[in-house]
């Protein structure tokens, strides 16, 4: 009986260990060959939030990046393997060390040439998306996917929320961001480029932050590389935002973002008249901007409704979409 049992009392040892959280490996989502598998230090991408369907976010934002991607970059090209295969008889008469070396040499070029436009990666928080993209410019292909929708008023996803370009990524401690946003933010704020400006931030899976301190440091550093920045949250011509998922900052700095609903691809096709506003500003009336005002908020309360729903990994003192300086 002893004998039969132990198989039995281990069988259930390890179907109750394969369902212990964090214990089995997550599968990289996507697609297509070699690359890092997660969220990484000097990535550039597209961070993506959803609602609860990862999977059919990751082939929604394929199907999206990869349609205006051609628009922008032309077509994604690929080497032909199929000349790697000649030349059978030169193989054959290669010993067996060198064969093997070649076969090596062979897999690893092959794993250099899957690495695509868009890649699927872990984020490292519930219900976000991380594409990785490799010759992409992740604002002005952003920036342009929210333009058309904008123009066109044509819903072509079901699952995204927000889609927020990543041009930068550091170690999520404030004096390494620091250290790395005095050269990020040169191309806009750096004198004689200025600029209207407001800081959006937001942290995932992080609780050593300091949200009042980050805001804090990074506007100060605008303000060192040009004292005519200045700071306006009804209507910047620039919003940075500062993406902190576990020890990971992601950066970049957008425009349009709140003509474009804070970058919602759900809110961004609904029409109002309200758009006319955020466009000629100085030609509105004042009961328009109220409704704009309002406006606002609406989405404001709509992100937050957002953010509820990523789940309880989150940390409390970070739940909210924050724009502050």
């Amino acid at each position: 009986m002893a004998a039969s049992e132990q198989p039995a009392a281990a069988m259930k040892r390890r179907h109750k260990a394969r369902y212990v959280p964090g214990q089995q490996a997550k599968r990289p989502r996507g697609g297509g060959g070699g690359g890092p598998r997660q969220l990484e230090l000097g990535m550039q991408g597209i961070l993506i939030t959803c609602n609860m369907n990862e999977r059919k976010c990751v082939g929604e934002a394929y199907s999206l990046l990869n349609e205006y991607g051609d628009l922008l970059y032309g077509p994604e090209k690929f080497t032909d393997q199929g000349d790697r295969s000649s030349g059978s008889e030169e193989e054959e008469n290669d010993d067996v060390e060198a064969a093997l070396k070649k076969e090596v040499d062979q897999i690893r070029t092959s794993t250099e040439q899957k690495l695509r436009r868009f890649q699927s990666v872990e984020s490292g928080a519930n219900n976000v998306v991380f594409i990785r993209t490799l010759g992409i410019e992740p604002e002005k292909l952003v920036h342009h996917i929210l333009k058309d929708m904008h123009t066109t008023k044509k819903k072509k996803t079901r699952v995204i929320l927000r889609m927020l370009p990543i041009s930068g990524t550091c170690k999520a401690f404030v004096e390494d961001m620091k250290k790395y946003s005095e050269t990020f933010f040169e191309p806009w704020f750096k004198a004689p480029n200025k600029g209207t400006f407001q800081i959006v931030y937001k942290a995932r899976n992080n609780s050593h932050m300091s949200r009042e301190e980050v805001i804090k440091e990074l506007a100060g550093i605008v303000g060192s590389l040009n004292p005519e920045n200045k700071v306006d949250l009804n209507n910047p011509q620039y919003t940075i935002v500062v993406e902190i998922i576990k020890n990971v900052c992601c950066l970049s700095v957008v425009k349009d973002y709140v003509l474009f609903r804070k970058y919602n691809l759900q809110e961004v096709v609904k029409s109002n008249k309200e758009d006319l506003v955020q466009q000629n500003p100085s030609n509105a009336s004042q009961e328009e901007k109220l409704k704009t005002v309002k406006l606002v908020e609406e989405d404001s309360k709509e992100v937050k409704s957002e953010d509820k729903s990523q789940g309880e990994e989150e940390s409390k003192p970070n739940e909210s979409d924050n724009h502050q300086v």
